[in-house]
């Protein structure tokens, strides 16, 4: 299945593995290409969501019109609004001339939204018109626009926790969850690592022009049994940086440049005290380290979290926790 060009109607994509996992994913993918419908992205960062989005468009009617990606946790809110759905002369300063955004650039193709849990309540409000109504007006216009456009959604958040915690509209989950598709991470299809390093290999060996370098049995043992917490994309450029680095050598454990293995059954537990533990107090608690530690700075603390920075400001107003320290 290296390449996928049977499975995936003679189409060829970067999408390697043999696992049970991956072929379950696949599946999927072949049967929803084909329509219209929204797709949901699910999984770690690292596991391939754009490479999975990338073949749903090339497998779908739209083959031949645009693909646009638009990273929404990149951009400041008000960068993105005007990104997503352009503007008019004139429409805020620096506005020189009308400039059409992503959705409408789209039409008659597909957009990539990625880390689509980080868009604001105002843009999500706007992006449920989209999914609704199938329309949108530029900044600063009033001229109703159609978009003929399939929307592929991605996340590495959990959306219904979001959504119970008032930091994403509900209304607009259902609309983004027609067909999700969880991506397994790499820790979960273990037996697909020699493919993917050995495709890996052959890919930069080419483009550096070096020669490949072979593992032994305890550095592939440790591989296949290291968490990867940056999955696929970890995997990827740790391969090419052993291969400038040690190419045309065999590889050990100890040369791996990887640290400890720190798989989940291997994470310290919290150990519960014997008279019990109030969840709110200990999550209160948590939030408050990570602001401490981040001085404040809750982008910061909220990735300390596992959190998005809206989530994190809805727990400090659930528990009372001020936005920065009071001064001396």
């Amino acid at each position: 299945m290296k390449f996928l060009r049977e499975e995936l109607n003679g189409k060829e994509f970067d999408i390697i593995g043999e696992s049970s996992k991956l072929k379950d994913v696949l599946n999927i993918v072949k049967k929803v290409a084909p329509t219209d419908a929204t797709v949901l992205l699910l999984g770690e960062s690292g596991t391939g969501k754009e490479l999975i989005a990338k073949a749903i468009h090339n497998l779908s009617k739209r083959k031949d019109g645009p693909y646009i990606k638009v990273n929404c946790g990149a951009l400041p809110e008000n960068l993105l609004e005007s990104e997503l759905f352009g503007y008019e002369k004139g429409a805020f300063t620096g506005a020189l001339s009308r400039k059409p955004g992503r959705f409408e650039r789209a039409n008659g193709g597909t957009i990539f939204l990625d880390e689509i849990g980080e868009i604001s309540p105002s843009i999500q409000v706007k992006m449920l018109r989209i999914l609704q109504e199938k329309e949108f007006e530029r900044l600063g216009g009033v001229e109703i626009l159609k978009a003929d456009v399939r929307v592929i959604a991605a996340t590495n958040k959990n959306l219904e926790n979001m959504v119970k915690e008032g930091a994403f509209r509900e209304d607009l989950f259902y609309r983004l969850n027609v067909v999700p598709i969880q991506l397994p991470p790499l820790r979960e299809r273990v037996e697909d690592i020699p493919i993917l390093i050995d495709y890996f290999l052959d890919k930069y060996s080419k483009n550096l022009r070096l020669e490949k370098f072979k593992i032994d049995k305890s550095a592939m043992k440790f591989l296949m049994e290291y968490s990867w917490p940056g999955n696929i994309r970890e995997l990827e450029n740790l391969v090419e940086r052993m291969l400038i680095l040690n190419h045309g050598s065999v590889i050990k454990r100890e040369d791996l440049p990887l640290g400890p293995n720190k798989m989940i059954k291997d994470v310290d537990k919290i150990v519960l005290p014997p008279n019990g533990i109030s969840i709110d107090e200990l999550e209160k608690n948590l939030i408050e380290q990570a602001l401490e530690r981040t001085g404040y700075n809750q982008t910061k603390a909220a990735k300390l979290l596992g959190l998005t920075r809206h989530t994190l400001i809805y727990r400090m107003e659930k528990y009372g926790i001020k936005e920065r320290r009071d001064s001396d």
